[in-house]
């Protein structure tokens, strides 16, 4: 798990928006699952034995309809930049 200070201070190397950190991926299960979402960007950022890779060549790009699902479930959550 990424420490807040950290998930607050990181943004998107492509749009320099603002992540949101889903710290146990999207089912809010499996801690190994997490990754950073930026939504401006609709690019979702691994993160690889607790260290985000903010790569934007290896990042994966996310479907409009996507980002605005990831979103609504990060609201669900709770979880911060939601």
């Amino acid at each position: 798990m990424l420490a807040r200070e950290l998930t607050e201070i990181l943004v998107c190397p492509a749009s320099k928006q603002a992540l949101i950190y889903f710290p146990r991926g999207e089912d809010d299960r499996d801690e190994a699952a997490g990754f950073l979402l930026c939504a401006s960007s609709r690019l979702k950022y691994r993160i690889d034995q607790g260290v985000p890779v903010l790569l934007v060549d290896e990042a994966s790009q996310v479907s409009a309809a996507e980002v605005d699902r990831l979103v609504k479930r990060a609201k669900d959550l709770k979880l911060p930049g939601a």
